[in-house]
């Protein structure tokens, strides 16, 4: 029974992919922790994930990446926090068009798995790397907040 729904899912995301004329999604599962890049309809990887805390939760909806940013500068209300071991931001910054979120590393890597963040998704530097180095800016992004079948099946690594 897990495999058809496996299927279903990735079916309509192939289909989703082609009518948009692209070939690569990304899908964040809110509640699985997990983010999976989907190329041609297919997982090509699924990472682990921090997402936003109760007091300040992650979006959900449809974006894209309209930013890429290599050791981006974090900055709060008077202070700035340039790339290095103490930027929250870690190594990469994919900004989604939405005003202040996206999709970045983290100088605390024990917060994946987690919902620890003030919005955006949190991954391992390492990982955010990979993904960052698979994507550009126009790639579809959607931030789903029910169990999905692609990142909780866990395939695709």
């Amino acid at each position: 029974m897990q495999a058809i729904k496996i299927l279903a899912v990735l079916v309509a995301a192939s289909a989703e992919v082609f009518a948009e004329g692209g070939t690569r999604r990304i899908v964040v599962s809110l509640p699985d922790r997990k983010i999976a890049l989907l190329e041609d309809g297919r997982v090509v990887k699924i990472y682990p994930i921090a997402v936003g805390k109760q007091s300040t939760p992650s979006p959900k909806g449809s974006f894209h990446i309209v930013s890429r940013v290599v050791r981006p500068t974090w900055y709060q209300p008077g202070k700035a926090i340039p790339a290095g071991p103490a930027n929250p931001l870690g190594t990469r910054w994919m900004g989604l068009g939405y005003k202040g979120y996206g999709i970045h590393g983290t100088n605390r890597p024990k917060s994946i798995g987690k919902a620890a963040s003030h919005g955006c998704i949190r991954m391992r530097n390492e990982d955010v790397e990979d993904l960052f180095a698979r994507v550009e800016v126009g790639d579809p992004v959607e931030l789903v907040t029910e169990t999905d079948a692609i990142t909780s099946a866990g395939g695709g690594q």
